[in-house]
């Protein structure tokens, strides 16, 4: 038999087939297993499409759509974010001196991210710069939660201090350590925020510590007088 020979006899089996179903519709309507199987279920006489099969699909084609949603959101807060920082690192490296240098942290913190408060902070018992809050030796460790922490986020009543007049207003805040000048002086540049889910302990301090390093090679260009 060749291949039209064999195309031929499918088609005539076919047709023969759909003919008897025609004749027999009971065959199909009335086997719940089959129409299980072919994704099919009876309706007055009429056999319709499985919509909870459908269903299950549109829930999960929405489900899908929700998160893609989300992660496109994230990626641009994450995108606006990057390019608030990068503006705000220039900002930081046209500083005058250390007190034109906290008070554009501050001014960052509240133009640039829509913050409560930015402040720069360094412990004694050495002279402190202008305009930067003094520590007491330590201070920067009870802060953090430890000396081997480089960072904190959430909120933390031992740093409420920090901001001054602002504190009854802090709901959350992000700190991370720094070290300047050699031998190296410890204090945290540490932002402060009215939200309380504004930092949270499970978000990464990484443009944070960015910042701080930059506040740390910017302060270094002068000597603490």
């Amino acid at each position: 038999m060749d291949g039209a020979e064999a195309r031929a006899d499918d088609i005539t089996l076919e047709a023969e087939v759909r003919r008897f179903l025609v004749e027999h519709p009971e065959l199909v309507r009335d086997d719940p297993a089959l129409l299980s199987e072919l994704g099919l279920k009876p309706a007055d006489n009429v056999v319709e499409f499985g919509h909870a099969a459908l269903a299950r699909v549109h829930a999960a084609h929405k489900h899908e759509a929700s998160i893609r949603q989300q992660l496109e959101a994230t990626a641009r807060e994450n995108y606006a974010a990057q390019g608030q920082t990068h503006g705000a690192v220039i900002d930081l490296l046209e500083s005058r001196n250390h007190a034109d240098l906290a008070r554009r942290v501050d001014d960052l913190a509240q133009l640039r991210f829509g913050l409560l408060a930015g402040v720069v902070a360094l412990e004694g018992p050495e002279s402190t710069p202008a305009g930067w809050r003094v520590l007491v030796e330590g201070q920067v460790d009870m802060i953090l939660g430890g000396h081997q922490r480089l960072h904190a986020m959430g909120f933390s009543p031992t740093a409420l201090g920090l901001f001054g007049e602002r504190a009854e207003l802090v709901r959350s805040m992000a700190m991370v350590r720094l070290a300047i000048w050699e031998p190296a002086r410890q204090g945290l540049i540490a932002f402060a925020s009215a939200d309380p889910e504004g930092f949270t302990p499970d978000m990464g301090a990484e443009l944070v510590a960015f910042l701080a390093r930059v506040v740390e090679r910017t302060a270094e260009r002068w000597p603490v007088l």
